[in-house]
């Protein structure tokens, strides 16, 4: 059995998600089976639709859910935490499984944010079964967790259409 490799997308610029969903869409193209996992979010998105539509199809291949409150605006309330103590405990099921590519989207902000710890992070990464692919996303990965990775990109912010004013615009943020 082929060792996974461990990628994450982070850094304050657009994408992240958007790319580690691309690489989700090829593995399932190339018949892999993918579960996907959405920390923080929690929001109605187009991504969302498609994903939850295709598991529902074809739940043989993906394995999708959302498990988020949204964007924090202050401290993590006892109602944040519980949810993402919910998506750590289910990422660990996923990450044991028979899957070949498991995302964690957005679970590099929820350590970051102190939804979770980023030993928890680290401990997922280490367990995780051999073969699978691990691709995490998020703001503000953690060194400890970088350290982990064989393949990290960072999303680097040169402008967005927010800065002039121009909401966030559905099919393409959203």
């Amino acid at each position: 059995m082929e060792k996974g490799l461990v990628l994450i997308n982070t850094g304050d610029g657009k994408g992240k998600t958007t790319a580690a969903l691309g690489t989700a869409i090829r593995a399932l193209g190339r018949g892999l089976r993918v579960a996907i996992l959405q920390f923080i979010k929690n929001q109605e998105t187009g991504e969302g639709l498609f994903l939850a539509d295709y598991a529902a199809r074809r739940p043989e291949s993906l394995f999708y859910r959302r498990l988020g409150l949204g964007c924090l605006k202050g401290p993590p309330r006892p109602e944040d935490l519980a949810k993402a103590a919910e998506a750590m405990a289910l990422a660990r099921e996923l990450a044991a499984d028979a899957y070949d590519l498991l995302v964690l989207d957005e679970i590099c902000v929820a350590a970051a944010l102190g939804l979770i710890e980023t030993s928890e992070v680290v401990r997922l990464i280490e367990t995780r079964r051999p073969g699978l692919n691990l691709f995490l996303t998020g703001r503000g990965a953690a060194p400890e967790i970088i350290a982990l990775a064989d393949t990290v990109t960072e999303m680097k912010l040169i402008r967005h259409a927010y800065e002039k004013g121009v909401p966030a615009r559905r099919g393409l943020e959203y």
